[in-house]
């Protein structure tokens, strides 16, 4: 099945598909009302990540984001990068649907591109940027070396994964890069919130197992250091037991078909192409078809190529209350315990 990859890299057999422009659809109530500058006396600061450390002079006014899913921290935390790396979706601006309200009449940032070899280096020199982000991001040593001949450039942590840094440390990272860690320490504080309730909301989350997996070169699911297994474990969740040992230290790995029983948990959240031309080849497969989780409808089926399904991979103080409203009742039909619960995809 055409599927793109697991890792947030374009697919181009499936470009067509997310033609989805901007919709007007409600951004979440996360961004921080933010100051028109910097805390005083924010500035030097230096970033540690995986390359050495990185001083940011003065409050950076040309940020450009080479991450997946950085430029929300900065629109979250006040600011409009004057690039960004598209990843997901064919979004204005590299701007999701749940970012709209953050950008509000601030300049529309321009789109760069990543075709799996790495960042346009030349196109962003051209937007002469005074910072460069790549938090989110798996950048290379050299690609790093290249990028700060143009700029300083923030990369991603050293004792996490590469993509594997928590939505959490990103926006801090991004707060202090900016001057601004207060207002992003509030950030993260109200997006944790917004998850807290809804797991108060859904007790029966609580100690039930779930995982998020995409059917990438056959089974593939996301560990322990990823931001959407992350979402699930903050809703009251937890992960199979011995998923951590299966995935290493990356932030996912496809599974052996021995290892199927990962997959029959209470809730088993699927990133796919098509919902139910998916549903229906998984359920063809002589392991995966006998799973519990299959026979008492546990199984949820998100559509990669909607709104909701970009939002899943991004896993921002923006796209998370955006997410998090579109998911929990999705999790919660499939754990109700009761077989002809339909889990029910959102309009968007």
């Amino acid at each position: 099945m055409s599927h793109r990859p697991p890792w947030p890299r374009p697919s181009k057999a499936n470009s067509a598909c997310w033609t989805a422009a901007c919709g007007s659809d409600e951004s979440g109530d996360s961004a921080a009302p933010s100051a028109d500058s910097a805390q005083k006396g924010a500035f030097p600061v230096t970033l540690d990540h995986k390359y050495g450390a990185t001083t940011v002079k003065n409050e950076p006014k040309r940020i450009v984001t080479v991450g997946l899913s950085d430029q929300d921290a900065v629109l979250a935390l006040g600011k409009a990068p004057v690039g960004t790396t598209e990843w997901l979706g064919e979004f204005k601006g590299a701007v999701g649907p749940w970012a709209e309200k953050a950008l509000g009449d601030k300049p529309r940032p321009t789109v760069l591109h990543d075709d799996g070899t790495g960042p346009q280096v030349e196109k962003i020199a051209s937007l002469r940027p005074d910072l460069i982000l790549a938090l989110y991001s798996g950048l290379t040593k050299d690609q790093y070396r290249t990028l700060s001949k143009i700029a300083p450039v923030v990369a991603q942590p050293k004792d996490v994964p590469d993509w594997g840094i928590s939505w959490q440390d990103q926006t801090a990272q991004v707060g202090k890069a900016l001057g601004r860690s207060d207002e992003a320490k509030a950030l993260v504080a109200r997006t944790e919130k917004h998850i807290t309730d809804a797991a108060a909301a859904h007790p029966e989350f609580k100690g039930k197992t779930a995982v998020m997996a995409t059917p990438y070169e056959g089974m593939y699911v996301y560990g322990p250091q990823d931001n959407r297994s992350r979402v699930l474990t903050g809703l009251g969740f937890q992960l199979p037991t011995g998923l951590d040992k299966v995935v290493g230290e990356a932030f996912g790995a496809n599974i052996s078909k021995e290892r199927t029983d990962l997959l029959d948990t209470d809730a088993v959240a699927w990133i796919v192409t098509d919902p139910a031309k998916d549903a229906k080849k998984f359920h063809a497969d002589p392991l995966y078809g006998k799973l519990d989780a299959v026979k008492e409808g546990r199984e949820v089926m998100i559509e990669e190529s909607s709104h909701f399904g970009s939002a899943i991979s991004f896993v921002s103080p923006l796209s998370i209350p955006y997410t998090v409203d579109r998911l929990v009742p999705m999790l919660s039909a499939a754990v109700d315990g009761k077989t002809d619960t339909k889990v029910v995809h959102p309009a968007s």
